[in-house]
């Protein structure tokens, strides 16, 4: 790999939206650290070597700390450098197929979630710091959701907080940092079409997507088109910013 090939570590890239953006960062010319718990980012990796990037996977359990200290010490031993973080693994789990409600919700659901979705990318982007401040250039990309900026029905609060917390938390650290050359951003998506999103009724899925102003859900190539403005040279003015990236169904 070039030594001046700028290293981008997204998670969640096994499929959907992380995969998505882990694509295009390899085609505009990035070495992709595709990292997922599902061992099939092992193939998503692979075709976008076979697609002429440059990318390698990860299994990694991001309830795991100490997992996380390895992956990042093992960049850092390897590639020597980290320009691009995307923390875009999440988890959003259901009771009997439905979200679960504050009143009964379990507490290890609670705590699962939030150390999945929050604190495992605080905690990336504290290990991915010192690489960018070295070299007064670096991007982080937070991906929260509708859900941490509106009431979206269909969400639990846990996943509502740890959508939310994201928000915050990239504006601190984006104040912390501006001056190093390090931009922080958030992309809240809506709907967009991805496995998981497209679980359900035909019926149900037909009137979500009504609801959307221009008609369609997303994909995750329109998300992967807005992140890639997001980390390029030209977005070096943009931080502390939340993308609402939904089709006009939330307007602030």
């Amino acid at each position: 790999m070039s030594q001046e090939r700028k290293v981008a570590l997204v998670t969640g890239a096994a499929s959907g939206i992380g995969r998505g953006i882990a694509e295009r960062f390899a085609r505009d010319g990035m070495h992709v650290v595709a990292v997922d718990r599902s061992p099939a980012v092992a193939e998503a990796a692979e075709e976008m070597t076979h697609d002429g990037g440059s990318a390698e996977s990860a299994v990694v359990d991001l309830a795991d700390l100490a997992a996380i200290d390895t992956l990042v010490a093992d960049i850092g031993d390897r590639l020597g450098r980290l320009d691009v973080l995307v923390n875009n693994a999440g988890i959003s789990p259901k009771i009997d197929g439905k979200r679960a409600v504050s009143e009964t919700m379990p507490m290890d659901q609670w705590e699962d979630v939030l150390r999945v979705n929050l604190t495992a990318p605080f905690y990336l982007c504290r290990l991915a710091l010192p690489f960018m401040r070295k070299r007064w250039w670096g991007r982080i990309i937070n991906m929260s959701s509708r859900a941490g900026r509106m009431l979206v029905p269909t969400a639990g609060a846990h996943y509502a907080a740890s959508k939310a917390g994201l928000i915050g938390m990239s504006r601190v650290i984006a104040n912390e940092h501006a001056a190093d050359g390090i931009t922080v951003n958030c992309i809240a998506p809506g709907r967009i079409v991805t496995p998981l999103s497209e679980q359900g009724s035909a019926e149900m899925l037909a009137a979500l997507k009504a609801e959307i102003p221009v008609g369609r859900a997303g994909t995750p190539a329109d998300v992967a088109a807005l992140a890639a403005y997001i980390v390029s040279p030209e977005a070096a003015f943009v931080t502390g910013v939340v993308f609402d990236f939904n089709g006009g169904v939330f307007m602030n």
